[in-house]
């Protein structure tokens, strides 16, 4: 059977690697003093919301030592 046999030009995935485009992004837009603080707030309001459930919420993850105790002192004088 005829074979036929042909030159692949592979520097094309040679050159791949160092290909640089003449295009140039555009330049990115400074951000406005506004944008800049309603950023920070929005940080710092998660940041707060996230503080004020961990102080709220350590009471009720905390063994109640009190309660307990009050509650075995009702059962012994119900007696």
């Amino acid at each position: 059977m005829f074979r036929r046999r042909e030159s692949v030009p592979f520097s094309f995935v040679a050159d791949a690697d160092r290909f640089r485009s003449n295009v140039t992004p555009p330049p990115r837009e400074r951000t406005s003093v506004s944008q800049l603080a309603g950023r920070s707030l929005i940080g710092l309001t998660v940041a707060a919301g996230l503080v004020g459930s961990l102080i709220l919420g350590l009471p009720a993850l905390s063994p109640a030592q009190s309660a307990s105790h009050s509650q075995q002192t009702e059962a012994a004088h119900g007696r």
